[in-house]
């Protein structure tokens, strides 16, 4: 029986099942599929208002110079007030255009401060400003192109977006970044498994944003609850292209505002991503499934969420297990600096890493983060390949102790590529990071949205890891997998958990771009 309140969608957690089974990859499947990219629909790398004046975002703003991984962990030192500088600083280095390649032929490809999967970059940023946050109160899109705003509605509507997350933070933050997922931007050429992507790349967004954040010294919390017709409306989307996936409160609060009169709906007009769109009504499923409709639904959920603790993972005493180096305050480089170098290896050398690196970069990304899920939704499973003074194998990754426990000995770079989808990459690495969930134990508390959950903390986790491998000068490319395989390949350790996400971490082989396939 639901409890009181419960979405009763949500709460049909089969459909998460099913969705998470019907698109899991197999080498049966892949061989098998006849999805072919068709590039005169590729769709366009920025959604246009046509008809919205822009309101241009100060280039002149404060690049983030806390030492990375101080940034990744170290939280507000002394909380500043959130003004156009900052808000410009935090929006650019998330999501705005680090550079542009042009490539022989005239192919051009802008790459964004965080990763996305295949570089397609379907995640969209609204903000909700009120009166403090340095731009007119309103509701408000980030253009990266363009470096601007465009103000979707006028006036101070936080209230209303507070009302929608049953949270007051939204109400008395300064400002709070909603998070979307423009569907077709991606399923373009993943199809119905981009529901995964989704929260993956904002995932990865959020680990750029928290810590550019905590680097200028804006307190921020996510909220992954929410009644999404609401917020939907708010930013005058229709879910069955567009839906919101997460919201950033950013700032330190204030008082709590006027109460918001309901809004009115609106329908802007949009120029189309391509001349026709495949319609993916699997993924449209599963956000419909996941969906809180209420304000009461929110409060139901989040008092499941947090009193829904995962307990932690216990490590086998008969297996061997070993500390990793006690992990560095700092590593160095500056947090801007280091996004700016960011990039998503394309072939990695085999060269190894040292423990030092992989201890760093497994502690600075498994911290949690401030929200209203607990973390620890996935588990962390490690291929060493090539790190010193670790011998190479699959191990389990225990971030409460800092340790790795060993699941199998010996080298496994050619398992790992196989998992990885055959993918090279995925066995010379020096490291390869694989993220499963005990999808039983999620779904349980938190219904399908706990599958948003561990997908979006996957994605964090993996941003994280980005940052933390490029501020100790290796590279990160986050990879997609057999689900079933990489199952098979860590258990019994792994018996019942589900595959989620991955992340190669290595030496990148430096070489000249390539033009973009056609």
């Amino acid at each position: 029986m639901a409890r009181p309140g419960a979405d009763p969608d949500n709460r049909r957690i089969e459909a998460a099942r099913r969705y998470h089974d019907g698109t899991a990859h197999t080498p049966e499947s892949i061989r098998s599929s006849g999805h072919r990219l068709i590039w005169d629909i590729k769709p366009s790398p920025f959604k246009i208002y046509p008809e919205l004046a822009a309101l241009p975002l100060p280039r002149e703003f404060p690049v983030p110079a806390r030492d990375a991984l101080r940034a990744l962990t170290g939280g507000v030192e002394e909380p500043r007030a959130l003004d156009r500088e900052r808000l410009a600083s935090v929006l650019f280095f998330s999501a705005g255009i680090t550079r542009k390649q042009t490539y022989p032929g005239g192919g051009e490809v802008y790459f964004r401060a965080a990763p996305s999967t295949g570089a397609l970059y379907q995640t969209e940023v609204y903000v909700v400003a009120g009166p403090a946050a340095g731009v007119p109160a309103g509701v408000h899109h980030f253009s990266p192109g363009d470096f601007s705003l465009r103000p979707l509605r006028e006036g101070d509507l936080r209230a209303a977006l507070a009302g929608a997350a049953a949270d007051d933070l939204p109400g008395r933050a300064p400002a709070t970044l909603v998070l979307t997922g423009l569907y077709w931007r991606n399923t373009w050429k993943y199809q119905a498994r981009g529901y995964r992507h989704l929260f993956w790349d904002a995932g990865s967004m959020l680990a750029n944003a928290l810590s550019v954040a905590a680097a200028l010294d804006l307190p921020a919390r996510v909220l992954v609850g929410f009644a999404d017709p609401q917020v939907n409306a708010l930013l005058g989307l229709d879910a069955g292209v567009e839906g919101a996936l997460a919201l950033l409160a950013l700032g330190a609060p204030g008082a709590r505002p006027d109460p918001a009169p309901p809004a009115a709906p609106i329908n802007p007009a949009v120029v189309p991503l391509s001349s026709r769109a495949i319609d993916e009504p699997v993924l449209r499923a599963a956000y419909r499934d996941s969906s809180l409709g209420t304000r009461a639904e929110v409060e139901g959920w989040r008092h499941e969420a947090l009193i829904a603790r995962p307990a932690a993972e216990e490590t086998d005493a008969a297996a061997a297990s070993m500390p990793l180096p006690p992990p560095r305050p700092a590593a160095s480089r500056p947090l801007g600096e280091t996004i700016f170098a960011r990039g998503s290896t394309r072939e990695f050398s085999g060269d190894r890493i040292s423990a030092q690196q992989l201890s760093d970069s497994l502690y600075h990304a498994t911290r949690g983060y401030p929200g209203d899920v607990p973390a620890g939704l996935v588990d962390l499973y490690v291929n060493i390949h090539a790190v010193e003074g670790i011998a190479p194998g699959a191990y389990a990754y225990d971030p409460g102790a800092h340790r790795l426990a060993l699941v199998r000995a010996g080298d496994f770079r050619r398992e790992s590529a196989f998992l990885c989808l055959e993918q090279a990459l995925g066995g010379m690495s020096s490291a390869t990071v694989f993220f499963l969930a005990d999808l039983r134990r999620v779904l349980g508390p938190l219904g399908n949205r706990g599958y948003r959950a561990a997908n979006l903390e996957a994605g964090l986790i993996g941003g994280r890891l980005y940052l933390a491998a490029y501020a100790e000068g290796f590279g990160a490319s986050g990879l997609t997998f057999y689900d079933r395989a990489v199952v098979e390949f860590f258990s019994p350790h792994a018996a019942g958990k589900d595959a989620i996400f991955v992340t190669a971490l290595g030496r990148s082989v430096r070489r000249a771009p390539r033009a973009p396939a056609l």
